[in-house]
Formats: C-alpha cells, sequence, structure tokens
C-alpha cells in the first residue's frame, strides 16, 4: 500500500494544536519513503504556511526547514517533469477545473505519477473534482 501526503495533512500533523494533529500525525507516523510520498510542491506549502501560520503556532523559518526535513526523511518527494505538468494542466483544464484548484490538480498528478493507492487530504471534496481516477484514492487520515 502506498499513501500520499498533501499539505492539509502535513501542516496539522506538525502543528499540537490544530483540529487534525491527532489523526494527521497517527498517519504520518507510519510513513517510510517506501510506503509514502509526497509533491515537490507540498514542501514550499507546507514551509509557506508554518511560517505564515496565525497566533503562537507559527513556526520561525529555521523551525519550518526542521519540519521539512523530517517530512523528507518519512517521505519519497515526486515531482513532475515539463511534459507531464503540460499534461496534466490539459487534463484538469478539459475537466473545467479552474484557478487556484490547479494546484490540487498537480499534486494529484504527482500521487497518480507514484502510483499511490492512497491520497491522504482533509479537502476531499477538492480532490475528487480533479477526476475519477483520483476521487477513488482521497481519504481522511
Amino acid at each position: 500500500m502506498k499513501y500520499f501526503f498533501d499539505t492539509s495533512v502535513l501542516v496539522p500533523a506538525v502543528l499540537e494544536r490544530h483540529e487534525h494533529h491527532e489523526r494527521s500525525l497517527r498517519a504520518f507516523s507510519k510513513a517510510s519513503p517506501q510506503s509514502a510520498c509526497c509533491a515537490a510542491h507540498n514542501l514550499a506549502e507546507v514551509y509557506a504556511t508554518l511560517t505564515r501560520y496565525p497566533g503562537e503556532q507559527r513556526l520561525s523559518p529555521e523551525q519550518a526547514l526542521m519540519a521539512l526535513e523530517g517530512m523528507e526523511e518519512r517521505l519519497a518527494v515526486v515531482a513532475l517533469d515539463v511534459r507531464e505538468y503540460r499534461t496534466a494542466i490539459r487534463r484538469l483544464a478539459m475537466n473545467g477545473i479552474t484557478g487556484g484548484a490547479i494546484y490540487d490538480g498537480l499534486i494529484a498528478a504527482c500521487a497518480l505519477k507514484a502510483k499511490a493507492d492512497v491520497l491522504y487530504t482533509w479537502n476531499i471534496d477538492d480532490f475528487r473534482r480533479v477526476g475519477p481516477e483520483v476521487a477513488q484514492i482521497v481519504r481522511a487520515p
């Protein structure tokens, strides 16, 4: 079984007072590079979110980098090449995906590239819109 982690699961795995912390951390703690992955883009999203998170849970750049290093130890990182980007964007456009939802679609394309059996996210409906092949693997932790 191969698991793919979205930003919406990785961020709460780090933030102890996040409402989804416990379930996200439980899923993440079982991850290894052989069984789990994320998109390269997720790393940038996690960093951006952790360093701009409202309130006391906001991390410094150094703390956010340490969190990313921990993620990279437990997850294989998947990236799309230029051809794969074009193919994914074309498919998303044909499915009527517009605006910022394209980023979920590109993350989903990485999950499909990795042949993930499960795409863990708290944004289930956003990912289900991407297409039927993604809708069947999307789960909350």
